[in-house]
């Protein structure tokens, strides 16, 4: 056989699936079973609280009526991008199994943005809710919010280093077609975050 005879670089499983593609969904089905314990601890703790503040009602600290915390139009405003983001992921995708690398650059730095966006709300938020007196142990809604809606925004930014790494790939001119696969996992993988906050959102901000 030539040396410069070309060689199938994916293995196969026996369920016709790459076997790094296999393996993603055993991780991402492993974390839906994470996230749903979350988002079922979230709601057995939903509405028990003894002491503010409380999500969506008002709620008094030292005498003084403060606002809801939940600041549900910023949320949805990042929640928008975050859907989109997965549009453009996809988008990305198909520009490196074409081969189109402006294509590929142009929609992975689009997908990027929206997930820097997203952190940085998440961020904001969790800042505005310490200085307005709810810490972590403050009362059952402030713990469960923090650790669910804290694991889905390290999860969103472990996301990004990946996603990053493979622009950085992708700049340097060593992502052709037949390694499409690796940005593939990357897009998988965001999918899910994107999905997990669709089941989040809706739960969190705006089920009262």
């Amino acid at each position: 056989m030539s040396e410069h005879a070309h060689v199938d670089e994916h293995h196969y499983t026996s369920t016709g699936l790459d076997n790094r593609k296999l393996a993603i969904w055993t991780f991402i089905g492993s974390e839906c079973m994470f996230f749903a314990s979350l988002i079922g601890v979230y709601l057995v703790y939903k509405g028990r609280d003894l002491v503010g503040p409380k999500p969506h009602a008002e709620w008094m600290l030292k005498g003084v009526a403060q606002e809801p915390m939940l600041e549900i139009a910023l949320v949805t405003f990042g929640t928008a991008l975050l859907l989109f983001s997965s549009f453009f992921v996809v988008l990305a995708l198909n520009g490196a199994q074409k081969g189109n690398r402006k294509q590929l650059i142009g929609w992975l730095c689009a997908t990027i943005f929206c997930g820097v966006f997203f952190v940085g709300m998440q961020v904001y938020e969790f800042n505005h809710f310490y200085h307005r007196g709810m810490g972590y142990t403050t009362n059952l809604f402030s713990s469960s919010f923090f650790t669910l809606t804290g694991f889905h925004g390290t999860h969103v930014t472990l996301g990004l280093v990946w996603l990053i790494s493979v622009l950085v790939v992708a700049l340097r001119g060593k992502l052709p077609p037949e390694k499409a696969l690796n940005l593939e996992m990357a897009a998988l993988y965001w999918h899910f975050v994107d999905v997990v906050w669709i089941v989040i959102f809706p739960v969190v901000y705006l089920i009262r």
